[in-house]
């Protein structure tokens, strides 16, 4: 049977240039409320990929995303906010774009249509067998991306995906594929919309829930988060006097002197 994107396919929507304000706007939202009801069919996928992660990072490996445009973006998005967030080292969550970082902001043509260069990208990181590498594509179709996880296959390194189809050739060359189809885009085949939407969301409870699994989260709080801002050394004080219960007075001088949260509240914890 042949290979049908829904996310190319026709929007259920018409003559959008007509439509009100208002009316564009609750058509939208209609959508995307679509979007967490297809993520819950795929929880037993997101599932076994996040309890592979999980027992990969704990050996020493790394996570990987590799993707083009609105995908590639959303990965390193992911990525660069897991060291300010959970405190973990900038090497360990890796966000890799085709067409290299200049495609961040702006669009590098025919990019994505290289299979050779992800595995390019990768080999620059010393990409081993503890490493995991998750594709991200809307489509399920993206040469950049498919090529990247077929050479990682080659070479023993454990595959995921994210995909917006269903038996995509994405998915087939994924060892723990996530495939969540949102349907038709509210725009015809704009992908940044529904599946970047969906992308996101699986993007966060995979990243967060590893994190949580490895320690970095105590109680509900982000107790190893980076204090780079005056917002987050209060969040951190309220942590501590949330915690230890103590004044703000004594879990400010707490914090600047072990400047981490968790420290803080360990090193009070053995007075």
């Amino acid at each position: 049977m042949p290979f049908t994107k829904t996310t190319e396919q026709s929007s259920k929507y018409n003559h959008l240039e007509k439509m009100p304000i208002a009316e564009l706007l609750k058509n939208i939202n209609n959508e995307d409320k679509t979007v967490p009801l297809a993520i819950e069919k795929a929880l037993p996928q997101i599932e076994k990929l996040v309890e592979k992660i999980v027992s990969l990072l704990k050996e020493g490996g790394r996570l990987f995303y590799i993707g083009a445009g609105t995908s590639g973006r959303l990965g390193i998005v992911d990525a660069s906010e897991c060291p300010p967030t959970f405190g973990v080292p900038f090497d360990l969550v890796i966000g890799l774009i085709a067409g290299g970082d200049a495609a961040i902001r702006k669009a590098v043509e025919f990019a994505e249509d290289d299979k050779e260069q992800a595995w390019k990208d990768l080999s620059e990181y010393n990409i081993n067998h503890k490493d995991v590498v998750l594709g991200i594509a809307a489509s399920g179709t993206t040469p950049y991306v498919i090529g990247g996880l077929e050479k990682c296959n080659e070479n023993n390194i454990t595959t995921g995906c994210i995909t917006c189809n269903n038996e995509s050739p994405l998915a087939k060359v994924s060892k723990y594929p996530v495939e969540v189809v949102v349907g038709p885009e509210f725009v015809t085949g704009s992908s940044r919309m529904k599946a970047g939407t969906a992308q996101k969301l699986v993007l966060n409870m995979i990243s967060t829930t590893t994190m949580i699994q490895l320690g970095h989260v105590k109680g509900n709080k982000m107790v190893d988060m980076q204090l780079s801002n005056h917002k987050l050394v209060d969040r951190g004080v309220r942590m501590i006097m949330d915690e230890i219960e103590v004044t703000q007075e004594v879990a400010s001088a707490l914090l600047k002197e072990y400047k981490n949260v968790r420290k803080a509240i360990e090193a009070y914890g053995n007075k």
